[in-house]
Formats: C-alpha cells, structure tokens, sequence
C-alpha cells in the first residue's frame, strides 16, 4: 500500500530535537512514497533556518515535495521582502514554488498560496485555479489527486475564519469538478479532516496538519503528522500520528476511512 507522510508547520528555528528524531524514525518505519512540506519550514525565513529545514528533509529516506508558507518570506528584512521574496527559500529548496509529483498511485500538485504583500492571509488565484483543475484533468486511472496549499481550504473553529485562503470556494469547487479528491495544508497548528460539499455527492477533503516539529503547538495538541494511505481510486485512509512525549515516538491518534469521489472520465 502506498503512503503520503504530510506534516506542516515545521517552523525550523524553534523546532525541538527529540520531536525530530521520532519524526524521522516514523519515515524510516512508514517508508512513505512522497514527504509532503505545506509550508512554513522556518520560523523567521533566515537563512540557517532555511538550512536546518533543508537538512531535516533531506536525511529522510523519502522524496519530498514542498511549498511555502507565510514564514518562509523575510517579514522583518523588508529590502529582499520587496524585492526578491522567495529567494532565501529557493536557496534551500529550489526555484520551484509549485511542485508536483506523479507516481501510478498519486497525483500531488502544490500551489503557492503565500503573498509578499500579506503577513498572514493567503490566496489563490484565478490564474492558479485554472492551472491545477487542467492537471487534475490529466491524471492518470487509479492515482488519488492531491493539492497542497497552505492556509486552510476549511476550518472547524469559527475564529479561524480569517485565515481561511482567499478564492477558497471558487478553487473547491473548480478542483472538484476537475476531480480533486484531497486538498493537504497547515497554517494554523490545528489537526482535522473536514468535508467541502462537490459535484457528484462524495465530498472534497480537506486535511489540515498540525504542528509537525516546533514547539509552537496549539490547544494542547502535541506535535503531530498524517499518514495518507492509498486504499484504491475511490478510497484513502488518513491517520494522524501525535508524538508521545513518555515514550519519544510518534503514535497513531486516530485513523479515518475516506470515500473519495471517482473522477469522471476525460
């Protein structure tokens, strides 16, 4: 069976060392097909956090495919905010801030949902819309379709309202009908998997991670991470894995079976 590990929210610069090692034996355990970043890999987007970001991910024995998040653009260097935002992140993780990733169990497609001129907020647009519903499009029979954005395509706490992304109905409803099953992101510490109303009757699911690394953690939800398996093409099981601070490891909280839409055919 094949397995996506998701996890956001790393903020390197105030991760916590025994955290990331449990974290990283659950790669080696789990042996997940793609590590999946939604963003906010660095607190302060500082270059030796970038390369603390980069050197976590990189001793996973797994392929990675990341986005960025508000705090991987310089809030407080205003001269490279303006003028080159993303240049710290590409040092680190490369020129691509819309990865994607294709394998004949999965389609992943990021989107860069962060903007230089908003601290916190973040949208996508109609451009952006258009670009991933025309690769969902184009996927292949049997993989599950996966979109990784950052801030919340749906929240379950009404305070959270203001950090849902901007265009959020317009892209749910457009990735939906291209066929969309999944939408993976971060943004506000807090684990949950929530149904969006789609075309066809099943839903879109929204996947939110938690914190994943850093001590930034909310509401008393230790650090945590989900594992998505890859049950068929109309089916996935998405688990979320909390770490045990007694015993050092990451263990599964709670796994949820997931009927996901079948995609009509091209």
């Amino acid at each position: 069976m094949s397995v996506l590990l998701h996890m956001s929210d790393s903020h390197f610069g105030t991760e916590r060392a025994p955290v990331q090692e449990a974290l990283r034996r659950l790669v080696h355990e789990s042996r997940p097909a793609l590590v999946v970043l939604s963003g906010d890999l660095t607190q302060r987007a500082r270059p030796a956090q970038f390369a603390a970001a980069h050197a976590f991910v990189a001793s996973l024995p797994a392929p990675f495919l990341a986005i960025p998040g508000n705090h991987d653009i310089p809030l407080y260097a205003l001269a490279t905010r303006l003028r080159a935002p993303y240049a710290r992140y590409r040092a680190a993780f490369g020129d691509e801030l819309e990865p994607a990733w294709s394998s004949p169990q999965w389609l992943v497609l990021g989107v860069n949902t962060t903007r230089w001129w908003r601290h916190k907020q973040g949208e996508v647009s109609p451009a952006q819309i258009e670009r991933v519903a025309s690769r969902l499009r184009q996927a292949a029979p049997g993989q599950l379709r996966v979109v990784v954005v950052h801030q919340p395509m749906a929240v379950i706490d009404a305070a959270d309202r203001r950090n849902l992304l901007r265009g959020h109905a317009q892209a749910a409803d457009a990735w939906a009908a291209a066929g969309a099953q999944l939408v993976l992101g971060g943004h506000i510490h807090l684990p949950y998997v929530s149904p969006l109303p789609a075309p066809g009757g099943r839903p879109l699911w929204v996947v939110q991670a938690g914190t994943a690394v850093s001590h930034r953690v909310r509401g008393g939800i230790p650090n945590s991470v989900n594992l998505l398996h890859h049950v068929g093409a109309d089916a996935c099981a998405a688990e979320r894995w909390d770490y045990d601070a007694t015993c050092g490891v990451f263990v599964c909280h709670e796994r949820l079976d997931l009927a996901l839409r079948v995609p009509h055919a091209p």
